[in-house]
């Protein structure tokens, strides 16, 4: 479920006749439906145009003196290339079977005749608002996902809307080179999303390293992210090379950030800013393009 969900119904109806707008106005007040009244199929798509409903209810019949129904069935076409998931209930005092299967294969949802009964049209209503918000929050999702969801990006899978918010920040600084913070409790995916951002980032097609930064003792930290020269340490029988190396024209994803000492993320700003780390034991500096995305469950 969505905030929209939530809202009053907002109808737009089509009429030429004023009465007629009127008493339907008086109808859906007391339903607690929000309602717009329109008189011709040109007025129908300038309100389209410029805000959004969860209904429109149509007369097929503008023109005086005209009951074949054309112009209104001319305006559902118009109106499905606007927007196709707009329930459309369409209403003539003039119905015919014929009228009401071609009104359906345009493109509306369902016909009533006038004069109507109001129980039966509210029933109407009510359902073609439910399947329409159905689908449209169904699209929504499909949308969303389709394009966090590719053969390089994990499966990255949100319905609410505060998450909606996340996934749409996640579309925008993914492809910069910005580094990144992840903040959020134990299990809400924060590796996920920062899997996502480097998938959606210029630096896909090169590693993504991960560190548990807050599982590093502090004797082996500056080793582990910098590397360290052989002779370095007494187990140091060997050179090796560090994440940040590792990581090097790719993304360093470090977890749990908030859980190093004060005195190593020190060292880790400064490799950070500088884009320069020197390997334990060694006097020379090495440049490094990183991106880092860090994670923490600490805010």
């Amino acid at each position: 479920m969505t905030a929209s969900d939530f809202k009053a119904p907002r109808i737009l109806v089509a009429d030429d006749q004023p009465d007629i707008r009127e008493a339907l106005r008086l109808l859906f007040k007391g339903e607690g439906f929000e309602s717009e009244a329109v008189s011709s199929p040109r007025a129908v798509v300038a309100s389209l145009e410029k805000q959004s409903f969860d209904v429109l209810l149509m007369d097929l019949n503008y023109a005086r003196d005209t009951t074949s129904g054309r112009e209104g069935l001319d305006l559902l076409a118009r109106i499905q290339s606007l927007d196709p998931t707009l329930p459309i209930v369409v209403m003539t005092a003039w119905a015919t079977v014929d009228l009401a299967v071609e009104a359906m294969r345009r493109g509306a949802r369902d016909f009533i005749q006038k004069p109507w009964e109001n129980t039966r049209l509210v029933t109407i209503l009510r359902t073609q608002i439910t399947l329409g918000r159905a689908l449209r929050h169904t699209q929504r999702l499909e949308a969303e996902n389709c394009i966090l969801r590719a053969d390089n990006l994990p499966d990255l899978i949100a319905e609410s809307a505060a998450m909606r918010s996340v996934l749409d920040l996640v579309r925008r600084i993914g492809p910069s080179d910005a580094n990144v913070l992840v903040t959020g409790e134990h299990g809400t995916g924060k590796e996920v999303i920062a899997r996502t951002l480097h998938a959606l980032s210029p630096r896909a097609t090169k590693p993504m390293i991960t560190v548990n930064a807050g599982g590093l003792p502090e004797g082996v930290f500056e080793s582990e992210l910098f590397g360290h020269v052989k002779g370095a340490f007494t187990d140091a029988r060997t050179d090796r090379i560090g994440r940040f190396e590792l990581a090097d024209r790719g993304t360093l994803f470090l977890d749990e950030i908030g859980t190093v000492p004060i005195g190593l993320q020190a060292k880790l700003l400064r490799a950070v800013e500088s884009e320069e780390i020197a390997r334990v034991g060694s006097s020379q500096n090495r440049n490094v393009d990183v991106r880092i995305i860090s994670a923490t469950m600490r805010t």
